[in-house]
């Protein structure tokens, strides 16, 4: 709880309080080629120095973190992760030969968490292993299928005059990074152990707290808090990235003390599946042959919770909802309500789904609206507003009543939020919003306890979809 103090913004007068934690992250789209990038104007430490990020990805791909160097042209240092969810750190002369690598043989393949992840570099030791030091989630990596350790007093092409350093891609333009990153920093002078960024908390889960040591000439400190200058340094060296690609809408507030929903890029089709983009909130579905659209990374069995999907486009319709089996339903390519414990409304419509048959409910919708799902599992009932307007007069406050409910749902199940199109072989594209949208937002609505960012008011008693209100709620 010390260690938490520093975000102390309390949002309710409830015991145990909570702290509200405002800080942000950065989401990358590989797609639009995302980056940030500075070249120093001096040597700092070249043997001695620590980076420190959060990560979440997006999809399992091969993702440059950071880099130093450019590829075939200057010595180049990178810090990535491989297509097969290994990590590599390697340093490399201007020649392009190998003068260390270090794999790991554990993975990191999960799409729903923050990886805490801390390489510290120290060539003037005597030891080898010690020269290059790795750490996830506050415990030192051990195990590598490939381990070359760079020679005693290497100068590696950090901290070099000159030498450009890269955030989210390998400089020259490829290996973009598709996912977000958070609390970024770089030691110059260094080699540190990653309790200077993380603690342990009270639920034994690793947690970020503030950096309170020196930075040294090159050292950085990316919090990604001004969001019409996300490459400024926090720190005192003003050490400033150019940002390229980013925008606004880009700064999040998924973090890993407060790790939003997205949809999960994991769980689909075999064949035919949508395709994800904007931190696994944007889902196009596949327009040969599919329905399926994403399922929401969190699951719930109680409690009571609240999401916003924009249509930004379709060529047959779009179905909002959840689903109890989200599984079977990527496996079959089902849409929302075709399956048993599937529960959705249509946009052609108006008309809501369960179990493959439809019946009068609601409204049509289109391009641009906005459908908000209100979902109640203490009374396991579900409610759908467009554009704020609750279909069919509902009251999500109502509680047992249900009054204006679409369905009374089965009990016994952890239910997910859940999209897709209504008309196989057509296509649909979608936003989803569980508190950290990818599009802008006019009003800005949060949750009782101070999260998300919602174009319409949350009912009372409902909350985003996040790892902070689910230890409380779900």
């Amino acid at each position: 709880w010390q260690q938490e103090e520093q975000y102390e913004a309390k949002v309710n007068d409830t015991w145990p309080q909570r702290p509200l934690f405002t800080t942000k992250s950065l989401r990358f789209n590989d797609g639009s080629s995302d980056y940030l990038n500075r070249t120093p104007s001096g040597d700092g430490n070249k043997r001695t120095f620590t980076f420190s990020t959060w990560l979440k990805i997006s999809t399992i791909k091969e993702h440059m973190f950071f880099t130093c160097g450019v590829y075939s042209s200057t010595s180049l240092m990178q810090f990535y992760l491989n297509a097969n969810g290994t990590l590599t750190m390697s340093q490399e002369n201007s020649s392009g030969s190998i003068q260390s690598t270090i794999t790991t043989t554990q993975v990191f393949r999960d799409v729903s968490a923050w990886y805490h992840l801390v390489i510290a570099i120290d060539t003037t030791q005597g030891t080898s292993s010690n020269r290059v030091k790795l750490y996830v989630n506050g415990t030192q990596v051990t195990s590598f299928s490939t381990a070359t350790y760079p020679s005693q007093n290497l100068d590696f092409a950090c901290n070099t005059s000159g030498v450009i350093n890269t955030i989210g891609n390998r400089s020259g333009g490829s290996f973009y990074l598709d996912g977000y990153l958070a609390e970024t920093i770089l030691v110059d002078g260094q080699a540190l152990a990653p309790t200077s960024f993380g603690v342990t908390n009270s639920d034994g889960v690793w947690t970020p707290i503030t950096y309170t040591g020196t930075f040294g000439t090159n050292g950085f400190n990316l919090q990604f808090e001004d969001a019409s200058s996300l490459g400024t340094d926090s720190s005192a060296n003003g050490n400033n990235f150019t940002v390229n690609n980013l925008t606004s809408i880009d700064q999040s507030t998924d973090y890993p003390v407060v790790n939003f929903a997205t949809l999960n890029s994991l769980n689909t089709p075999t064949s035919n599946a949508p395709t994800f983009s904007e931190g696994n909130l944007k889902t196009v579905t596949n327009g040969s042959d599919g329905n399926f659209g994403g399922t929401s990374t969190i699951g719930v069995s109680q409690g009571k919770w609240y999401a916003e999907f924009k249509f930004i486009s379709t060529s047959g319709g779009m179905q909002v909802g959840i689903t109890g089996d989200p599984s079977n339903d990527a496996r079959l390519n089902n849409y929302t309500g075709e399956n048993s414990l599937g529960y959705s409304v249509y946009s052609g419509n108006g008309n809501k789904y369960n179990n493959g048959s439809g019946s009068s409910f609601g409204v049509t919708w289109g391009a641009n609206d906005i459908i908000g799902v209100a979902l109640d599992l203490n009374n396991h009932k579900i409610y759908f507003h467009k554009n704020g307007t609750y279909m069919n007069s509902g009251d999500p406050t109502s509680g047992a009543t249900g009054t204006g409910s679409a369905f009374n749902l089965t009990t016994g199940y952890d239910y997910f939020f859940s999209i897709s199109d209504g008309n196989s072989g057509a296509s649909s594209t979608i936003d989803a919003n569980f508190g950290s949208p990818p599009y802008s937002i006019s009003s800005g609505n949060s949750d009782g306890n101070g999260y998300g960012n919602f174009e319409y008011a949350v009912p009372s008693g409902y909350y985003a979809l996040n790892t902070a209100n689910l230890a409380e709620f779900g």
